[in-house]
């Protein structure tokens, strides 16, 4: 089966990384800067959708690791009864339901096999999980499954960087034209974020504040955030 071909090859690639790996520390001040920028953007998207009620909404997050973004999404006012997450790899999971409340739901495995009903969603969150999907069917596939999942007049919070990372065969870049071709009847809003890694890094090294005055340099970033709305 395709789609089981390529969830082994994303086990293969991840037990290729290093998770303790130091450029991903949460203390590092380019980790944390841009960390804070797409959560102020999530804030603030939130707040035009008129999203007040945030108890009330449901949310799924796919690929949700060590379940950082799911914290996030209680602490902004999320119910964490409401809330999903979604995680291939074991290791991961079991680090996320550590970290998680009890309440919320947590299921390990294949997203294209998880129990999450069509039209149920309001929201539905993919952080660098697409560039690690390096066939295009089992791309499309998930896409599918993630649209399937939201309601109308919900969305797709969207997180993954858009080039190809030359010193990295395991990624491929989305960019903003194939996030349109794999959601053509949503309604997208984007924003380029997140000042390089490398030079984020390099620059921070010199002095944090330097993030902000580079970051200010559109080309400079590598990422892509997008709210792909499903119309009502």
């Amino acid at each position: 089966m395709a789609s089981d071909d390529e969830t082994d090859a994303v086990r293969a690639r991840y037990a290729r990384r290093d998770p303790d790996d130091p450029r991903y520390h949460p203390l590092n001040p380019e980790v944390w800067r841009a960390r804070l920028e797409r959560e102020r953007l999530l804030l603030r998207w939130l707040a035009r959708l008129g999203w007040r009620d945030l108890g009330a909404r449901s949310a799924t997050d796919v690929g949700c690791g060590s379940g950082g973004q799911l914290l996030e999404l209680v602490r902004i006012g999320f119910s964490p009864a409401r809330l999903t997450g979604l995680e291939l790899l074991p290791e991961r999971a079991a680090l996320a339901r550590a970290r998680l409340p009890a309440a919320l739901r947590l299921i390990e495995g294949d997203a294209l096999d998880a129990p999450v009903e069509p039209a149920s969603q309001d929201l539905v969150l993919q952080s660098t999980v697409f560039s690690s999907l390096l066939d295009a069917a089992y791309r499309r596939r998930l896409a599918d499954a993630m649209w399937r999942w939201v309601r109308p007049g919900g969305g797709i919070w969207w997180y993954d960087f858009t080039r190809d990372n030359p010193r990295n065969a395991d990624v491929r870049g989305v960019p903003r034209a194939d996030v349109a071709a794999l959601f053509p009847h949503g309604t997208m809003r984007a924003w380029r974020v997140t000042l390089a890694p490398p030079l984020a890094r390099a620059v921070c090294r010199v002095h944090p504040a330097l993030y902000g005055v580079f970051d200010a340099v559109p080309p400079l970033r590598t990422h892509l955030l997008c709210w792909i709305g499903k119309p009502r």
